[in-house]
This record gives structure tokens, C-alpha cells and sequence, in this order.
């Protein structure tokens, strides 16, 4: 491994050593059990998939320290605010979950519920806590089935409300359920996954058929709408269309028999079908051969840009609420992006991935003593939320990689 590598590498270990404690709350107001924060810069708020992805990378992090306590306080915390058919919400704060100050017609919590209980039981080789949990969770994804599900075969948002990937623009701004996201249909698949896991490990064979089926489905519908193979990548969609009226004129002679529009914007998220393992290996072959390595659409001098440099919409802008994700690198992108590169064997782009991302955050620390939200692509500047850490820890998991190269 390169010196200059190692050093970020270490100053990023060091950092997180320092600081991953930071990151850990106890129970206060609505949140009865203790829980994870995107980092030191947060108050006391816990966050759907922010506090899963942050502990992939703290569970590593802090070694022979147990913070299992933590870890699955943020699945019970969010169990607490299950109402009855399922619904969920994307954050709770001492005084009040999203629902309370947004209302009630906003997106649920995101389809990471499963894939976070699966790992906290893993790592910790314990399943019986989850046992009285399952049925919760159970209701929680027939929720997004009953409410999300397109007739497509795939899921949809309810609007444009904290998806993940804030301003997406196939999303926000768009008309209430008309995009079938594949970030979030990404998301469902293995989440769906995980549920059949977790039901096998809790001896629930038929949910676990249930899943396994429901998650075999969902990989169908992705790769019949949003595989595009006049440019081989994977988009959005859209469900925003009329209905089909034999009895209108103009339509009955020839109606549609297409059930989505396909979005062709880039965005980084097309990418997530090789960190769902939906990509089949020619799919993922013209993923990084025609996008992953242009340099005049995602590849960046520090990582992948969420956005398409040839979009429209590319902007790199200091924003929150939502966070820009128009072209920013963001060390969760790069994670993801990375893990999939690695699952279809792309050794040198996922070295050449890692090395970028650790010389980004390493950068940082050593500059100004902490990392930032997310970054500018071609010059790796802090753009904006100086004490974020979160997701970006996940740059040690690649740094442990790299050592085994």
C-alpha cells in the first residue's frame, strides 16, 4: 500500500478512536432506549438509515468495547412508533418522531429496518432479542407493500420527503408517488433479503418463503423497468401516467401497455443495483466500462459524483434540508459504489475507489481536525457540516481492505 494512503489511513483510524463515542446517546424523551447519531455535530436525534450504515463502520470501530445496547436500541426505538398498519417514521427526537411535525402523509421510515437487525444479530451472534420483534417488522414492510407497491412490481415514493438522496431530481420536486426510485427499490431488495434471513435464523419458514419470494419478485421488476440497455445503466422510473379508459377516443385505438416512463438522468444510485447484487455481470461490465470510468459523467478526482457532471442539474452548492446530493461526493456514495465493485470483482476501480476516499477524509482531518457532510468532487473541499461522521467511518472498512490486497 502506498505510504501516503497508510498515513490518511491511520489518521482516520485515529480519529475515529478519538471520537466514535461521540456518536452514542442515552435514552431521553421519546426515545426510550439508548441509540447512534450521525456524529458530534447532532443532537439527540436518531435517524433511519443514517444509524445503520454509521454502525457498520462503529461496531468495528470500537472492537472489544460492547455497544450492542446501542445498536439495537435504534431498531426498538423506531418499533416504539410502529402505529398500526405498519407505518414508521424516518426520525425521532426527545419530543417528537417526523410524523408530529410533518404529518402523517410524508415516506416511512427507509427499507433498512431488516438489513440493520440482521447485522446487530450477526456480529453479536444473538437472535432471540429480535423474536417478539419480528411480527413488528413483518407489518412494517406490508406496510410499503400495501402503500408503495406500483403494479409495476415496484415500490414508489410517497413524495419527495427525506428519501436518503435529498434533491434527487427524479424525486423532489416531483408529483406525489410518480417515481419509482431505484436507490429505494435497491433498498427493498435487500431488505426483503433480510427479513427472509431473520426468519430463518428465528425458525419462521413460511415468512421466510414469504420474503424470498416477495424479494425474487422485486429483482424481476427491476430489471425489467429500470435496466436500460440502449445505455446500460440502471434509472428511476416513472409511474405517473393516466390510467388506461377504453372509453376515451383518442386512447382506445391503440392504448399504452407500458406501466412506467423511464428517467434517464444519471445519478449515482444507478450503481446500487451492483451493490444489491441485481446486476447481472454484463450489466455491471457496461456499468463501469461506459459510466463508472467517464470522467465526463461520475468519475471524480475524489470519488463518484452523485450527480452526472453532464446533468442539468449538476450544481455543487451548500445546502441542508435537503443536503445536496447534485453532484457532491459523499462518502456514503463512495461506500456503496465501492462495495458493489468489489461483489463483481473490479479489484483495481474499487483500490483506486478506496484510495481516492481515504485521501479525502484524510485530507480533512489532518486540515481541519474533522470530516465534513459531503465534499467537492474535483477539489475534495468541505462543502458543508464540518464534524460529521456517520457513514464516513465506512472508509475504514475500505482501508481494511486495502491491507488485505
Amino acid at each position: 500500500m502506498d505510504s501516503t494512503i497508510m498515513r490518511y489511513g491511520e489518521a482516520i483510524s485515529a480519529y475515529a478512536k478519538e471520537n466514535f463515542r461521540t456518536c452514542f446517546r442515552e435514552p431521553c424523551g421519546l426515545l426510550k432506549h439508548r441509540f447512534v447519531v450521525p456524529g458530534s455535530c447532532y443532537a439527540n436525534e436518531l435517524w433511519d438509515w443514517d444509524s445503520w450504515l454509521a454502525d457498520l463502520a462503529l461496531h468495528h470501530i470500537a472492537g472489544n468495547e460492547s455497544i450492542a445496547d446501542y445498536e439495537k436500541g435504534c431498531i426498538l426505538n423506531f418499533l416504539d412508533y410502529l402505529d398500526e398498519e405498519g407505518k414508521m417514521p424516518v426520525f425521532i427526537q426527545p419530543e417528537a418522531t417526523a410524523f408530529d411535525v410533518f404529518g402523517a402523509n410524508i415516506n416511512g421510515h427507509k427499507p433498512c429496518l431488516a438489513q440493520h437487525a440482521l447485522f446487530v444479530a450477526e456480529e453479536n451472534r444473538e437472535i432471540e432479542w429480535l423474536r417478539e420483534s419480528y411480527p413488528q417488522m413483518d407489518r412494517y414492510l406490508n406496510w410499503y407493500e400495501k402503500y408503495c407497491h406500483h403494479e409495476s412490481g415496484l415500490y414508489v415514493w410517497l413524495d419527495d420527503f427525506a428519501i436518503g438522496v435529498d434533491n434527487d431530481p427524479c424525486t423532489f420536486y416531483r408529483p406525489h408517488g410518480s417515481s419509482a426510485g431505484i436507490y429505494l427499490n435497491c433498498m427493498m431488495y435487500r431488505e426483503l433479503l433480510a427479513m427472509a434471513r431473520l426468519g430463518e435464523m428465528l425458525g419462521e419458514s413460511d415468512l421466510q418463503k414469504t420474503y424470498e419470494a416477495r424479494a425474487k419478485a422485486l429483482y424481476d421488476a427491476v430489471q425489467e423497468h429500470c435496466w436500460d440497455d440502449r445505455d446500460g445503466f440502471f434509472y428511476n422510473v416513472d409511474v405517473n401516467l393516466l390510467p388506461v379508459d377504453l372509453s376515451q377516443r383518442l386512447h382506445r385505438g391503440c392504448p399504452r401497455h407500458w406501466t412506467t416512463l423511464i428517467q434517464r438522468i444519471e445519478v449515482w444510485s444507478g450503481f446500487m443495483a451492483m451493490w444489491a447484487g441485481i446486476a447481472t455481470e454484463e450489466q455491471a461490465r457496461r456499468m463501469v466500462e461506459e459510466h463508472y470510468r467517464n470522467e465526463k459523467t461520475f468519475h471524480a478526482p475524489y470519488g463518484v459524483r452523485t450527480l452526472s457532471k453532464m446533468e442539468k442539474m449538476y450544481a455543487i452548492i451548500k445546502s441542508g434540508n435537503p443536503s445536496c446530493w447534485l453532484g457532491p461526493i459523499w462518502g456514503i456514495s463512495n461506500y456503496m459504489v465501492f462495495d458493489g465493485l468489489c461483489r463483481y470483482g473490479y479489484v483495481e476501480e474499487a483500490k483506486e475507489l478506496a484510495e481516492k476516499t481515504l485521501t479525502l477524509f484524510g485530507r480533512d482531518i489532518e486540515a481541519c481536525g474533522q470530516m465534513h457532510e459531503y465534499y467537492h468532487p474535483e477539489t475534495g473541499e468541505g462543502v458543508n457540516n464540518p464534524g460529521f461522521q456517520n457513514w464516513n467511518l465506512l472508509s475504514l472498512n475500505m482501508y481494511q481492505w486495502l491491507k488485505t490486497l
